[in-house]
C-alpha cells in the first residue's frame, strides 16, 4: 500500500495539471500552418509591418510629430484602478504637415484616449500586452482615428514610442 499511494497521487496530480492547463489556456491561440521557410519569412515580416498603412511614394520625405504629453490609461478591476498604462505616441506625416497635426492635437488626443480606453476595457493591456499582434491592432485603430481626424494624406502611421505598465 505504501508503494501504491505515491503512484495514485502522481496520476491524480497529472490529471489535475492537464485539466488546469486546458481550462486556463488563452482564448486567442494563433494557429501555426505548415509553410516553407520563404513563406514563413513573408508571414513574419507581414506580422511586424501591418498592411493597413497608407501607400506612398518611397522617395517622399516624411516627418514625425511627437504628441506633447504622454497618454495615461487606467486599468480598472473590481471597481478600482489596478494599474496604469503610460504611452508616448508619434504620428508619421508628410514633410510640411507638422503644424496641421499640432493644431489638431486636442482632437487627436481625445480620439486616441477613446481608442485606448476601449482597448483597455477589452483586455488589450492584460497579460502580454506588448505582443506584436496586440500592438499592431492598437496601432491600426489609432491610425484609423488619426486619418479620420486629420486626413489620410496627413497621417501615414502612428508609432508607439514608449509603453509601460505600473501595477498597484
Amino acid at each position: 500500500m505504501k508503494k501504491v499511494l505515491p503512484i495514485i497521487f502522481l496520476i491524480i496530480s497529472a490529471a489535475i495539471g492537464v485539466a488546469a492547463g486546458k481550462f486556463l489556456r488563452p482564448e486567442h491561440v494563433p494557429e501555426v500552418a505548415e509553410t516553407s521557410e520563404e513563406e514563413g519569412q513573408d508571414d513574419h515580416t507581414q506580422h511586424l509591418n501591418p498592411p493597413n498603412q497608407t501607400p506612398r511614394d518611397p522617395n517622399e520625405v516624411v516627418d514625425y510629430v511627437k504628441l506633447n504629453n504622454q497618454f495615461v490609461v487606467p486599468i480598472v478591476e473590481e471597481e478600482r484602478v489596478a494599474s496604469l498604462i503610460v504611452l508616448s505616441l508619434s504620428i508619421e506625416t508628410p514633410d510640411g504637415r507638422q503644424e496641421e497635426i499640432l493644431r489638431k492635437e486636442p482632437k487627436l488626443r481625445d480620439s486616441f484616449l477613446q481608442v485606448l480606453f476601449t482597448h483597455a476595457n477589452l483586455g488589450g493591456f492584460d497579460g502580454e500586452f506588448t505582443r506584436a499582434d496586440k500592438l499592431n491592432s492598437l496601432r491600426r485603430l489609432l491610425l484609423e482615428v488619426a486619418q479620420r481626424d486629420v486626413g489620410k494624406d496627413a497621417a501615414y502611421d502612428v508609432l508607439i514610442l514608449e509603453i509601460a505598465r505600473q501595477d498597484y
